[in-house]
């Protein structure tokens, strides 16, 4: 086999809820190797109406989070997928928290900077009590529409990342 016969591997910083194992063994099909890293520069704050958390430049921000490492071109497609035209990926410089070597890797930036709804500080332990069942459930579904899709289009199964709309009195 020569060097041309095989991809390159990517490294990819993840914050929100592709840090937990679940969903990154759901949407990989496998379980990557995880490790801890620091990203200076952003901050990671919640989207008003949604399940997921997305992060966009702030001077002093920062973003503890994990790198997926050793990922294959079709995983980095399906987390491109999932992902949808909403984020940008783009190469970052990040920390490594046990050895404080810097790492460039990939990540997913909200592609709106100014997107009104953009607010506080999105919580992973928040996430997994309240968010995480149902992320997996809208996650399953459309990795199943993905190896089928059976001519839905993508934007039928953006709706299961949205909070339930508030229960009317």
């Amino acid at each position: 086999m020569t060097s041309s016969d095989q991809s390159p591997s990517h490294d990819v910083f993840v914050y929100g809820s592709f840090q937990e194992p679940a969903v990154v063994n759901l949407i990989l099909e496998c379980s990557p190797v995880m490790v801890s890293a620091q990203l200076h520069g952003y901050h990671v704050y919640r989207l008003k109406g949604r399940l997921h958390a997305c992060i966009s430049p702030s001077e002093n921000g920062l973003i503890n989070g994990k790198i997926l490492t050793g990922l294959t071109d079709s995983q980095l497609e399906n987390l491109d997928m999932i992902e949808g035209s909403e984020y940008v990926r783009k190469t970052v410089e990040v920390v490594l928290t046990d050895t404080s070597e810097k790492k460039q890797v990939e990540t997913y930036i909200w592609a709106n900077k100014d997107d009104p709804n953009l607010y506080g500080e999105w919580d992973f332990e928040e996430w997994k009590r309240l968010h995480m069942e149902k992320f997996i459930e809208a996650s399953t579904k459309f990795m199943e529409w993905k190896k089928n899709p059976d001519g839905r289009s993508r934007e039928e199964f953006e709706k299961f990342v949205f909070d339930d709309p508030p229960a009317e009195a």
